[in-house]
């Protein structure tokens, strides 16, 4: 069984969504096909982004479910969604949209290592600039470490 938190199977290069709902969507739809939470961890994610934005700068946001949804997660995993045109996210650019599945509180340490690499902006340029979702894995990597 692969314990990686990101696969390539789950990086989309190019989303179809074109709103915040739909994006919220396309990145929970990712984490439940790969098998790291039930159907009802979608809920949790919106129910999370109802009571604040998980929008965090640097075209970045990361939705994710609330405490409550806890149990709705079956392993940690991450689903990483790339936009060629901006989603609008309570008034801010958002290009990339990390949806996150934390098993046992495993969310804290992925998203701190997701917001090292959002906090350099040369990073953030490259995965703009990556041509597959395999070079984005590569730019990626250190979240699987």
């Amino acid at each position: 069984m692969n314990e990686n938190v990101l696969d390539q199977s789950q990086i989309v290069s190019a989303g179809s969504a074109s709103t915040k709902e739909e994006a919220i969507r396309e990145a929970g739809a990712i984490l439940l096909e790969a098998g790291a939470v039930t159907d009802e961890y979608l809920a949790f994610m919106f129910e999370r982004e109802a009571m604040t934005s998980t929008y965090m700068g640097n075209f970045l946001a990361i939705p994710h479910g609330t405490n409550e949804g806890k149990d709705t997660i079956l392993r940690s995993a991450l689903s990483f969604v790339r936009y060629a045109a901006p989603i609008d996210w309570d008034g801010n650019e958002v290009r990339f949209v990390v949806g996150i599945a934390g098993k046992e509180g495993g969310h804290m340490e992925i998203l701190s290592k997701i917001a090292i690499i959002f906090s350099d902006d040369d990073e953030v340029q490259k995965l703009l600039d990556a041509d597959s979702a395999d070079a984005m894995l590569e730019l990626l990597g250190d979240v699987n470490a």
